[in-house]
């Protein structure tokens, strides 16, 4: 793939009315920017991984784990507090190690290209709120998941798995009204033609859509998006600023005399992004609403969850097997989250990547009926300059090596969507 972004250097004859030659120019150094970092990130994470393998990382932080919960006065009969502890380390850890590489991508590869719009107080706030948020959930959760494996008897994995679909139930209804307003600001669309449009097409197609919201995404960058979420007839649907085209902030010139705008923002807003009209934002809602039409959603939680449970069982089969600690350092322990750890990242790991290419292949499977179903509302000449504007804003290259493109796109290609949805178009 790095070098069809070296080599790619004129737009295709097959790609000459859809991209201008400096959009065209501007993705392929953009991705082959990204490219590199995936490769420097990557190869970093590796190095770390089995340097903390080979030096026995895992065991000394649990060691560490157990002498800061000992001093607190909780002994080694107190596993679930001083596996809290050694959790909060590794995320920690995790967190102080990634920070270089995560403000490299956004200081430097995300704001060379115009897309950050972040400054470095609002990144660092950000992140430590991050950080808090997920701990707030993560050791609760870790904590009575563990309690349930110890107490569960036989059968611990059936209920472990019970729990863990009761929390990814509870996440997914809360994410959008409790969780995400902490980091952005949601604000429900102003009343108008848009809002009267999509409150239309989702009752022709019997969408249950109680509020439709913009989030205001441009304050973190300028790569757009929409998605819709909720269970039964509760569902709302997000939009993100830089999606709308008259309602963006990276649209707006800024306000004569206002003096209180810092220089910084002022210049990214001379970097405009085109955004979508009203008529390509719902042919793209067509599109995200075809997804829960044809079931997607529903086939991928049950997907999941199936998942779930084949390897919380291969899990109880393998916890036993002390050989498995002794390879990771605990001889004379066997913790429970160690297992958890030893067992899903690493004894599963082949098996998570067979399993994340068949759902690579089926994700594009459903994004090629989610466009056929768009295209059956009549919405496919919109859906095919929306997939344009949006592949230009957002600097997507459309030239892509098909082994590369097999393994790791989730969405087709921009050449194989639009092919699908050109004749439909002409017509």
């Amino acid at each position: 793939q790095r070098r069809v972004y070296r080599t790619t250097t004129h737009v295709p004859q097959e790609l000459g009315q859809i991209m201008d030659s400096e959009t065209f120019e501007k993705s392929r150094l953009y991705q082959l920017d990204k490219s590199t970092f995936s490769f420097w990130s990557g190869l970093y994470s590796e190095v770390e991984g089995t340097m903390i393998l080979l030096c026995g990382g895992i065991p000394f932080l649990w060691n560490l784990s157990g002498q800061i919960s000992g001093r607190a006065g909780f002994g080694p009969e107190y596993e679930i507090v001083q596996s809290l502890v050694f959790l909060l380390l590794a995320t920690l850890f995790s967190a102080v190690t990634g920070l270089p590489w995560s403000l490299y991508n956004t200081f430097v590869i995300e704001e060379k290209h115009g897309f950050n719009q972040q400054t470095l107080g609002f990144f660092f706030k950000d992140a430590i709120k991050k950080f808090i948020v997920t701990q707030c959930i993560l050791l609760p959760v870790t904590s009575l998941l563990l309690y349930i494996i110890k107490i569960g008897g036989d059968y611990f994995f059936i209920y472990a798995w019970l729990f863990t679909l009761v929390v990814s139930l509870v996440l997914v209804t809360i994410y959008a009204d409790y969780i995400a307003p902490l980091f952005d600001k949601f604000i429900p669309l102003p009343e108008g033609e848009l809002k009267q449009q999509i409150e239309t097409m989702a009752k022709n197609i019997d969408f249950p859509l109680t509020k439709v919201y913009v989030v205001e995404g441009s304050k973190r960058s300028s790569h757009s998006n929409a998605y819709f979420y909720g269970f039964f007839k509760n569902k709302r649907i997000v939009l993100f600023d830089t999606l709308l085209e008259d309602y963006s902030a990276l649209n707006k010139e800024p306000a004569e005399g206002d003096d209180g705008e810092n220089e910084e923002t002022k210049s990214k807003t001379k970097n405009k992004k085109q955004g979508c009209k009203n008529e390509e934002v719902l042919a793209v809602l067509g599109h995200e609403l075809g997804h829960w039409k044809l079931g997607h959603t529903v086939k991928n939680i049950i997907i999941s969850q199936m998942n779930s449970f084949l390897c919380f069982f291969l899990f109880a089969v393998l916890i036993g097997r002390k050989e498995l600690f002794a390879a990771f350092g605990f001889y004379d322990t066997q913790p429970t989250l160690i297992g958890l750890m030893i067992i899903f990242q690493f004894i599963f790991s082949p098996y998570n990547e067979v399993l994340s290419f068949c759902l690579t292949v089926l994700s594009r499977r459903f994004e090629f009926q989610a466009d056929a179903f768009a295209k059956e509302l009549g919405k496919a000449k919109d859906l095919y300059s929306a997939l344009i504007k949006l592949n230009k804003d957002n600097l997507g290259f459309p030239v892509s090596d098909w082994i590369f493109s097999m393994w790791h796109y989730s969405h087709p290609p921009l050449l194989e969507r639009l092919q699908a949805l050109k004749d439909a178009k002409q017509e």
